[in-house]
């Protein structure tokens, strides 16, 4: 199997993977919105979004270090001195950052969950979990083990669906829900031990490298904090300004839009440590080939969705959410989509700028962005509401892919042409037209629409000769290849 027959099939397997932990948020939107009150969805939104911050700090970027530099590694005693040196910082970050949490939970707790104590404490031990279960993941992510890394998301999406949807439906409420997340986290803890010391071993660490290690991650933390400010903070500020209802009606729409990133999820976590591999081995006419392919088909996906899904979200929040939370939110969805579309962009040009050892770049352009994202926030919030964070969302990833096209494009070049993306912009605009004239109702009639807008879509594009003979020819052999 050729190298790019088999980046093709784990971007394949992997995003069926992403296609159904997106669907995850989609499933248990209703279940949340339709048996919590807004106050109590407002604050389970709170939680993942704090879930997803604390590891970005606590674990000094090592995580991604391991997927920048293990892909190399062919001896297994460096592979036990890698694994277990930075395992042995994390392990000591995650505990203090737990402490440090602990001791501050009745100040979170009145800033972000409305005073509920008991959630804000158990979110401490999810959070330790939650550190060590992102380092498990990103070893199996840097020996690129992607059927386990597949069944380990899978099993997740099952999971979460079922327990906390269990909880929910039995009338636990919010706390049952939360302790519903800690019961996941320490199963998929457990599996995930058992599979990485099975392929590890053990090993003394003796720190080997450690400061190259360092130099690498560190300078990913403000970049990481920065970029969660855009990605989350909204929903802070939103809390803190308006409320947790407000924040209750905000996500949904967001959670919609958010689908777009799905879409470059397998490249964000394939591409780091097959790009790697082959600028290390200096195959630069590989690495320019798979990012050009990456970036023509991403935004040829992603662009028909952002339109799809701006149009579609006021019927769709209604069925997945609640008539009053579509009418306030459907229109963050549109913002977020286009977003989502930037920030995919933005994350495959980026890959030049981490293949370079550069990440003090990518720091500094999502510290700007952060710092800008924040104060419009505080500014426009108050006076336009939760329209106002979206729109700041958007700007954010705008400038950040800006930015990070023109520094990359200095380093390595590579194949970004215009021309797929006009010829999908036209296409998209016209697949948009039965929606306007039809407005879908019902979750039958917009699914049947949306299959006619998607042969709409391709048909276009294969008229359009958007996809060359040789593209063509690949995806076939693809298919048919044992």
């Amino acid at each position: 199997m050729t190298q790019s027959h088999l980046f093709a099939r784990r971007v394949g397997l992997v995003g069926l993977t992403q296609l159904v932990v997106g669907l995850q948020g989609l499933i248990l939107l209703p279940i949340l919105t339709k048996n919590l009150s807004i106050e109590n969805y407002g604050i389970w939104a709170q939680i993942m979004v704090t879930i997803g911050i604390v590891p970005q700090i606590a674990l000094f970027g090592l995580p991604y270090t391991m997927v920048r530099y293990i892909p190399a590694i062919e001896n297994k005693n460096d592979l036990q001195e890698t694994f277990y040196s930075i395992f042995s910082i994390i392990i000591s970050s995650t505990i203090f950052s737990s402490i440090l949490l602990y001791l501050f939970s009745e100040k979170i707790a009145n800033i972000l969950f409305e005073g509920n104590l008991l959630v804000a404490q158990i979110l401490v031990v999810i959070v330790f979990f939650e550190c060590l279960i992102l380092f498990f993941i990103n070893y199996l992510r840097a020996k690129q083990y992607i059927k386990k890394y597949s069944t380990i998301m899978l099993a997740k999406t099952v999971l979460m669906i079922s327990i906390v949807g269990y909880f929910v439906f039995s009338g636990y409420g919010i706390t049952g829900a939360v302790y519903g997340l800690l019961l996941i986290d320490v199963i998929l803890f457990l599996i995930l031990t058992i599979l990485v010391y099975n392929d590890v071993g053990f090993a003394v660490p003796h720190f080997h490298n450690m400061k190259e290690y360092l130099n690498f991650g560190i300078p990913t933390v403000p970049g990481n904090l920065s970029s969660w400010v855009v990605n989350s903070s909204d929903r802070y500020v939103i809390g803190i300004l308006l409320g947790a209802s407000s924040v209750g009606y905000y996500s949904p729409g967001y959670s919609l839009g958010g689908i777009v990133r799905m879409f470059v999820s397998p490249l964000t976590f394939l591409l780091p440590s097959i790009l790697s591999e082959n600028y290390d081995k200096n195959q630069i006419e590989n690495v320019k080939h798979i990012l050009g392919y990456s970036f023509k088909y991403f935004m040829i996906i992603a662009i028909p969705a952002t339109f799809g899904l701006s149009l579609l979200s006021k019927p769709l929040l209604t069925i997945l959410s609640t008539p009053e939370i579509a009418e306030k939110g459907y229109l963050i969805t549109p913002f977020v989509a286009l977003s989502m579309l930037l920030f995919g962009a933005y994350a495959i040009v980026a890959q030049i700028i981490i293949l370079e050892k550069q990440t003090h770049i990518s720091g500094k352009i999502w510290i700007i962005a952060a710092i800008f994202n924040l104060v419009l926030n505080f500014l426009l919030v108050p006076y336009i509401g939760i329209i106002g964070a979206a729109f700041t969302t958007l700007l954010a990833f705008g400038f950040s892919f800006i930015i990070a096209f023109i520094y990359s494009s200095k380093m390595l070049p590579f194949d970004m042409s215009l021309r797929p993306i006009l010829k999908s912009l036209f296409s998209s605009s016209v697949m948009s037209i039965p929606i306007i004239l039809y407005d879908p109702a019902g979750l039958y009639n917009i699914l049947l629409l949306i299959a006619f807008c998607a042969a709409i879509y391709f048909a276009l594009m294969y008229a359009l000769r958007t996809f060359r003979d040789e593209e063509i020819l690949f995806f076939k052999s693809l298919i048919h290849h044992r």
